[in-house]
């Protein structure tokens, strides 16, 4: 027997209100795009036209100056991407694969201390040590002044981030999956390993998305902990002194002998911002099936 899914039939204001709600996000999404496409036909566009003329949808005086300025040899902006790409690739592996591992470990019923440990992380969440005293951590104590761990360890694992992973395997996965394993001979590693990880895609998705953005717009930190005596630095520390120093795009593109009166400054600048914008946006395609369930991780069952 064929099954009938039932419809709601809207009645006139309810029509009315659900187009002016499609009419909203339409012009609420177009709003949010249209800037992104000026600065992608700013990054195509000739220096002196965009000076005289200004911003439009489309370039009018193509030109791939900027892109041949950045991708040139000795281009600190190449350099600066490329490493970008490697501290956020293995930042995000490791701190994903840690913080599954704890919220794994907190969910346990065996683990004696899982609300001792809990409440520690809880607490972070709400005080901070300040910035003086991370700032002689991670210089005085740690000695990593001018080193691209300073980077990657202070955003590795977040409490928030393992407190939402326990509540997501905890309310998601039952333990008798990890006993029927560890039944069969399976080890408690080898159970998060083959059995937890697999089952715990939306999650892992979602806080995989929350840390690759943290490390993909690092530039806080690289600011305080490196300093120009450092050939490459993360991508957004480089856009940022892009947009405020002149003076900085100048000397980055000195090393490629381009005649000052000549160097595209401006249209660098939106290239700069195109490229550090196309892999997150690439990046949500991948995890966005995952993501409608994840997004949800840590709720409560009724």
């Amino acid at each position: 027997m064929s099954e009938h899914k039932n419809k709601v039939r809207l009645d006139f204001s309810g029509r009315v209100i659900q187009v002016a709600g499609y009419l909203f996000i339409a012009l609420f999404a177009l709003s949010c795009l249209i800037p992104f496409i000026m600065m992608l036909a700013a990054s195509f566009e000739n220096e002196r036209t965009l000076a005289l003329e200004g911003y439009y949808l489309w370039p009018r005086d193509f030109s791939l100056d900027a892109y041949k300025a950045i991708f040139g040899p000795g281009s600190e902006i190449l350099g600066s991407f490329v490493l970008t790409l490697i501290l956020t690739a293995i930042g995000t592996s490791l701190g994903l694969f840690l913080t599954a591992l704890t919220g794994y470990a907190l969910q346990r019923p065996d683990f004696r201390c899982r609300n001792a440990v809990s409440l520690y992380l809880y607490i972070t969440t709400l005080f901070s040590g300040g910035l003086v005293a991370f700032y002689l951590l991670i210089t005085r104590y740690l000695g990593l002044k001018n080193s691209y761990l300073a980077i990657l360890l202070p955003p590795l694992m977040s409490s928030w981030n393992i407190i939402m992973m326990k509540n997501f395997i905890k309310n998601s996965i039952p333990h008798t999956v990890s006993e029927a394993a560890e039944i069969d001979g399976a080890s408690p590693f080898v159970t998060f390993i083959r059995v937890i990880l697999p089952m715990s895609k939306p999650a892992l998705a979602t806080i995989g998305l929350f840390i690759g953005l943290g490390y993909w717009n690092e530039w806080y930190n690289a600011m305080l902990f490196l300093d120009s005596s450092m050939k490459y630095r993360p991508m957004q520390l480089i856009l940022y002194n892009l947009i405020n120093q002149a003076s900085y795009l100048k000397n980055s593109l000195a090393a490629q002998n381009i005649p000052a009166q000549e160097m595209p400054l401006e249209t660098v600048k939106m290239a700069t911002a195109v490229i550090s914008t196309i892999p997150i946006i690439m990046a949500y395609p991948m995890v966005q099936k995952y993501f409608v369930s994840g997004i949800t991780v840590g709720s409560v069952k009724g």
